[in-house]
C-alpha cells in the first residue's frame, strides 16, 4: 500500500505542475498580466483560434484529476494508519504498578453505603520511623 501511495504523490506532484502551467498560459480577461507575460500570445499559434476552450477544458480536467488523487491520497494515509494502530494492538500501553508499591488501607465497609458511618481510612504504615527533628541552634 506504500508503494501506491509513493506513485500517487508523484503523479500527483506532476498534475499540479501541469495545472500551474495551465492557469499561467491562459489568458486573462483583459488581455495583460502574467497569462501575456508567460506565453499567453505564443499558445494561439501553438493551439490555433479555439485556445481558451483547449486550455478551459485542460484546466477543468487538470483540476479534477488532482482533486480526486489527493482524495485517494487522504484515504489512502488513513487506511495505512487503522491498518498500522490494528496490527499494533491496543493504541495506549497498560502500565502494571508492583504490588509492593501500593499503600496499605484499610478495606472499605457497607455500612457508608447502607446509611451508616462512613468508612476509616487508615495512613500506609511505615517501615521505618520518621527521623525526629533537632533544634540545635545553628552558629
Amino acid at each position: 500500500m506504500t508503494l501506491l501511495i509513493g506513485i500517487f504523490t508523484f503523479i500527483l506532484i506532476l498534475v499540479s505542475l501541469f495545472l500551474v502551467l495551465l492557469v499561467l498560459m491562459q489568458k486573462a480577461k483583459n488581455d495583460g498580466g502574467m497569462g501575456a507575460a508567460l506565453g499567453g500570445g505564443a499558445t494561439e499559434a501553438t493551439f490555433g483560434a479555439d485556445t481558451g476552450n483547449v486550455l478551459t477544458k485542460a484546466t477543468i480536467n487538470s483540476a479534477i484529476g488532482f482533486f480526486v488523487l489527493s482524495l485517494l491520497l487522504y484515504l489512502g494515509h488513513i487506511h495505512v494508519r487503522n491498518s498500522a494502530s490494528e496490527a499494533a494492538g491496543s493504541a495506549l500501553p497498560t502500565i502494571e504498578t508492583p504490588a509492593s508499591t501500593m499503600p496499605d488501607f484499610a478495606p472499605a465497609t457497607n455500612e457508608a453505603l447502607d446509611g451508616g458511618s462512613a468508612p476509616a481510612i487508615m495512613a500506609p504504615q511505615l517501615d521505618e520511623p520518621a527521623p525526629e527533628p533537632t533544634t540545635e541552634p545553628q552558629s
